[in-house]
């Protein structure tokens, strides 16, 4: 699974990375967790790629009642195209979630946080699925992030890792024609695990205040 991720790259190479026409107004964040508000990548009515924000914890747009559901903040990429709550966006509307790194924790002593992210430093784009829900107050735009089986690096820690979306691969992931099921499930596969690191990271990441 993705319960907290970080995003501290700055705004210029987040820009240049995912190729939107928009800069984010962000300071680095450390320890981002489900229920904030946070940019996400999607292609705009001109079919430009830009930077929006969304809340982490999808909520469809189908939904009368926020109250008679949760609001998940993970999607099984493997299922995500049948499911109700999550076949709508995985075909019309995928978004990239920028983050720089991502954590996850091992049962040792406690809980044990570890800090996933790319050898080279790079922001990664996880996939994610962007619904928009019309409530009292207007538009509220909210998301889920997809994950898959782990690699070998992620499966000493956890047996669910974030879809990481190949750069080359952003075009067709954000593209809201292409609908073919088994192009999409093709290019949310696990990362190779060559290209990650992990390291234990202090237990202060355990508390979404930090």
């Amino acid at each position: 699974m993705c319960g907290r991720y970080a995003l501290y790259g700055s705004p210029s190479k987040l820009k240049d990375h995912f190729g939107t026409t928009n800069e984010i107004d962000l300071k680095p964040r450390f320890n981002i967790a489900p229920t904030q508000t946070v940019p996400v990548v999607h292609l705009d009515e001109t079919g430009h790629r830009v930077f929006t924000d969304a809340r982490w914890g999808l909520i469809p747009s189908w939904v009368k009642d926020t109250q008679e559901l949760q609001h998940p903040i993970n999607a099984k990429a493997e299922t995500a195209a049948i499911k109700p709550m999550f076949r709508h966006a995985y075909r019309t509307s995928r978004v990239l979630v920028p983050a720089d790194a991502f954590y996850e924790w091992v049962p040792r002593n406690g809980k044990q946080p570890y800090l996933i992210r790319l050898r080279d430093g790079e922001p990664m784009g996880m996939g994610g699925l962007l619904e928009h829900w019309q409530g009292p107050e207007g538009d509220v735009a909210t998301f889920t992030i997809l994950t898959i089986d782990a690699n070998s690096v992620m499966a000493k820690i956890h047996d669910r890792m974030p879809v990481i979306i190949r750069p080359e691969d952003y075009a067709a992931w954000l593209d809201t024609t292409f609908t073919d099921v088994t192009k999409i499930q093709a290019m949310a596969q696990p990362y190779p695990d060559r290209f990650m690191e992990a390291y234990p990271v202090s237990r202060k990441v355990n508390s979404p205040q930090c």
